[in-house]
């Protein structure tokens, strides 16, 4: 499939049904032609997405059991199940596809096969499993399932060796898969990896909190911006190229952990800081709580400087100020440059 290839009425359509809900039957997928066109498209800007996850489990030391089966719940075109097996192409014992399109199935075996000769795939429609040997990958779902489907995914969540789950960066999937969170770490036995920075509980569930959502944002390959392939895309299609915003949990079953060179008080930024004249308010989060702190220009030079500019990492260590309980004193990146 190529961008010439592309029939628009057909995007359109599958675009009206993800932003409307609005399904037809069973499936949205109504050949292979509809897959392709997504996957060149739609599902690659929620590739990026899942690059951007892998990305900060490699920094942050995090890699999948050896020998697991990669499940890919949900799979839709494959995309995010593709994106893992290239992130960690010897750990995966076999991948697995669910959907409750047999077309989309089919559709992702193929494109998995062609990206790694060789690979045993499975697919099958059941939704749940007795076995708990398997590195669950779940990617744009949560919006769509009614309430049984969603009741059988967090089962499924609950038995996994480790979770790799992606949704999109709006407030009401964000807040969703933060009760899940909870469910997998309290009710479970599952142990953070990210976004989180600590074991302790979501301090986004706490009272006051609850206009606020753990979501981030993806840098798409910039490369793209000069090809007028995409270019035309996302002014036809009505789509901000630079817009990747997404929500992300991250969790295993209680296993070493390898992220020794994390500072203990290390916080993460939730969103974007929001840069004023001589100072950025940001939302940070860490083992204790969620807190709104101003930082100054002054305090953090280069930080408020590379914030301006819509740059800066996710990561920092912070120092507040005990005069001003919503002010920094200081703010150190994470990991240092």
């Amino acid at each position: 499939m190529t961008f010439e290839a592309l029939d628009w009425r057909r995007l359109d359509r599958l675009r009206a049904l993800f932003l409307n809900g609005q399904f037809e039957g069973e499936s949205y997928w109504r050949d292979a032609t509809d897959l392709a066109q997504y996957d060149l498209t739609l599902g690659e800007r929620i590739g990026w997405k899942w690059d951007a996850v892998l990305r900060e489990l490699k920094l942050r030391g995090w890699s999948p059991p050896a020998g697991a089966e990669l499940w890919d719940w949900g799979c839709g075109s494959g995309v995010a199940g593709r994106r893992v097996l290239g992130a960690w192409p010897e750990s995966f014992s076999r991948l697995r596809l669910t959907d409750h399109s047999r077309l989309a199935m089919e559709y992702a075996a193929d494109r998995a096969k062609a990206a790694r000769p060789g690979l045993d795939v499975l697919a099958e429609a059941r939704s749940e499993t007795e076995s708990n040997s398997y590195v669950l990958c779940v990617s744009h779902v949560w919006n769509e399932l009614p309430a049984e489907a969603a009741a059988a995914l967090r089962r499924v969540a609950a038995q996994a060796a480790a979770v790799l789950w992606v949704e999109p960066g709006i407030h009401s999937v964000a807040r969703g898969l933060q009760a899940v969170r909870e469910d997998l770490v309290t009710g479970a036995g599952h142990r953070m990896v990210a976004p989180c920075t600590h074991q302790a509980a979501c301090g986004l569930l706490a009272a006051g909190n609850e206009r606020h959502w753990c979501h981030h944002f993806a840098d798409p390959p910039p490369e793209i911006f000069a090809n007028s392939d995409w270019v035309r895309f996302g002014q036809r299609a009505g789509v901000d190229l630079r817009a990747l915003p997404y929500a992300f949990l991250v969790t295993d079953r209680l296993r070493e952990a390898a992220r020794s060179s994390e500072p203990p008080d290390l916080q993460r930024v939730l969103g974007s800081p929001r840069v004023y004249k001589g100072f950025a308010r940001v939302l940070f989060c860490g083992a204790a709580g969620v807190a709104e702190l101003d930082v100054q220009q002054r305090s953090a030079p280069a930080i408020y400087k590379a914030w301006s500019k819509e740059r800066g990492g996710d990561f920092y260590q912070v120092t507040p100020d005990p005069q001003r309980p919503d002010r920094a004193a200081s703010v150190a990146a994470w990991p240092p440059t």
